[in-house]
């Protein structure tokens, strides 16, 4: 007996090295190494420490410009997002608002309609040969048409487009209010505008702190709205990192501009950690009476608040139905925007389903997604159970070196993924993997690997440890163990987090530009590609195509984690 305990103890101990040698290779290879490289390469291009880069870098009016833009916009957007998300919670959760159901769901489409497929929404509504601008060029033919361009354009859109925390987190919060001291401040004569200043807005003020610090980063970051509707006069720090990676003469002013929002999204982490310490984060008040809607007395203010509201009600569900419903019209009606019943057709899906050109993007996207998902998952879920179950030193080190991603912009990590591997490395056999299809997959993988892996780890440590003693006590081995008792109660959580990280992916366009191979176009270089303003109508035809079936998918996978799903288990 005490024989195949000790073969068992020195087969693990075995085991446990070989694991961590594989993952000591992977973290060096792909975490560190790159980074690393991109710092040495771009200070050190002859062999001694050089500050050229940042004389050059200087001397660069764009790149100077695109480094104040994305402070400009980081700022505004805090102020703009913050005052749009504060109103529509208030809307939805605080006030009692006529059809504050239907507002809830139309200000919560953002979470099925984002990224390069909302700005695209928005360029064909309010673009030059927009939808809404054509009508309005017909009623004041002096209009210029290319008004929705620059800065003014590029607020709107992000404003819009970057409420959902506000929606998800500041709800929440507004939930946690207790009823009670509501109820007191009336009782002692405040006005229902002092209860909300000094009662509500106090509760709300730890999440918009982080909200803030999210928003500005976010700024900072900026790439689909700048990039299609910033125009040349408004650039941010994301299109110009892809301009200058475009030229081999310019390549360190890319690195260096990356390096910046590397520098930069470390010191706003930093903040958010600070504040968490400082009980930032902690819960204001634990609910004893659940929050009642406030009415609004004064008819005039309620007048306002329902104004307002139903005016955020149409600019949001506007791209999103006419999206929609173009989708379903023939080139002429897309190229005039106009709608009439005898140009709707189904030949657009027709043609998703059976050209080889329109349909291949789609499948592209989804293997990429599909295999990264699968990937990561699974990785992550044997690492996560490693650290859960021995927490030493060791492990510690393992879970923060699988941060690292969250520490740097997926563009910086991009950039030096191509600088590094476009030559022979030893540490890779000498394999060449810059111009592969097997590059976008590796940093697909590295940049869900932090999410992931924080999820699952706080899913195992939900799991009453008991019953795996009880296994284990009953003669049961740990592979049948974890197979049987632990992975049946993981597993809501791990298949949420598997279709998050797939559907996340579908239409990724930050990183992808970087890695894709040019004969193998994942679906967000075609939609980028289809709002070229040159692009054929044909092209903008599928982009709208492209843009439903997405929303579908991201509204099936929201469903499954928030709706059906989270109503059986907790799943997240």
């Amino acid at each position: 007996m005490m024989k195949k305990f000790i073969n068992v103890h020195v087969h693990n101990k075995i085991y446990l090295w070989l694991v961590g040698i594989i993952l000591t290779w992977f973290i060096a290879a792909f975490l560190v190494l790159p980074n690393v490289n991109i710092l040495y390469t771009t200070f050190f291009a002859d062999g001694a420490f050089s500050l050229e880069p940042f004389q050059k870098l200087i001397s660069s009016k764009r790149a100077m410009n695109s480094l104040l833009n994305s402070f400009i916009l980081g700022i505004t957007l805090v102020i703009t997002v913050n005052i749009t998300g504060v109103f529509l919670v208030l809307v939805t959760d605080y006030f009692a608002i006529k059809g504050a159901k239907i507002l809830r769901l139309v200000y919560f489409t953002t979470m099925i309609y984002g990224g390069l497929i909302l700005v695209s929404g928005y360029q064909f509504i309010y673009g030059n040969s927009g939808f809404l601008t054509t009508a309005l060029v017909k009623i004041f033919p002096t209009m210029n048409p290319d008004w929705f361009v620059g800065y003014p354009a590029v607020v709107f859109v992000m404003t819009f487009a970057c409420t959902t925390n506000h929606i998800i987190f500041l709800s929440n919060a507004i939930k946690s209010i207790d009823y009670q001291i509501v109820e007191a401040a009336k009782n002692m004569g405040a006005s229902p505008w002092q209860i909300l200043i000094k009662v509500v807005l106090p509760v709300l003020r730890p999440v918009l702190t982080t909200l803030s610090v999210l928003l500005f980063a976010s700024g900072l970051g900026a790439m689909s709205a700048p990039l299609i509707v910033g125009g040349k006069d408004f650039q941010t720090i994301s299109p110009m990192i892809l301009t200058f990676a475009n030229s081999m003469s310019s390549r360190d002013l890319a690195a260096l501009l990356a390096i910046f929002l590397g520098v930069s999204q470390i010191a706003l982490l930093y903040f958010i950690t600070r504040a968490e310490k400082k009980g930032f984060y902690m819960s204001v008040s634990k609910v004893k009476t659940r929050i009642e809607k406030q009415k609004i007395e004064n008819k005039a203010t309620n007048f306002i608040v329902h104004f307002f509201a139903y005016v955020l009600f149409a600019i949001y569900v506007l791209p999103i139905m006419t999206v929609i419903i173009f989708s379903f019209t023939d080139t002429y009606s897309i190229s005039t925007g106009t709608l009439s019943w005898e140009h709707f057709t189904l030949d657009n899906y027709i043609k998703i389903l059976t050209d080889a050109s329109s349909y291949e993007p789609f499948v592209i996207s989804i293997i990429y997604s599909g295999l990264t998902a699968i990937i990561v998952v699974a990785a992550m879920l044997f690492i996560a159970r490693i650290i859960h179950k021995y927490n030493n030193k060791l492990t510690t080190s393992l879970e923060y070196s699988f941060h690292i991603p969250w520490l740097i912009p997926g563009i910086l990590m991009a950039l030096g993924l191509i600088i590094t591997y476009d030559k022979p490395m030893p540490i890779l056999g000498n394999i060449v993997l810059t111009g592969t299809l097997s590059l976008l997959l590796i940093a697909y993988v590295i940049e869900k690997i932090p999410f992931t892996l924080r999820i699952l780890k706080a899913a195992y440590y939900s799991f009453d440890s008991s019953l795996e003693d009880a296994a284990k006590n009953l003669g049961a081995g740990s592979f049948y163990t974890f197979v049987r008792v632990i992975l049946p109660i993981v597993l809501p959580t791990t298949l949420a987090i598997l279709a998050l990280n797939f559907n996340s992916l579908l239409a990724d366009y930050d990183l992808t530009v970087f890695l894709y191979h040019p004969l193998y176009q994942p679906l967000g270089i075609v939609i980028r590609n289809n709002t070229d303003p040159t692009a054929s109508i044909d092209a903008k035809a599928m982009n709208f195509v492209y843009s439903v079936i997405l929303m579908a998918i991201s509204a099936v996978v929201i469903y499954f984690i928030y709706g059906r799903g989270s109503k059986k288990k907790n799943i997240l």
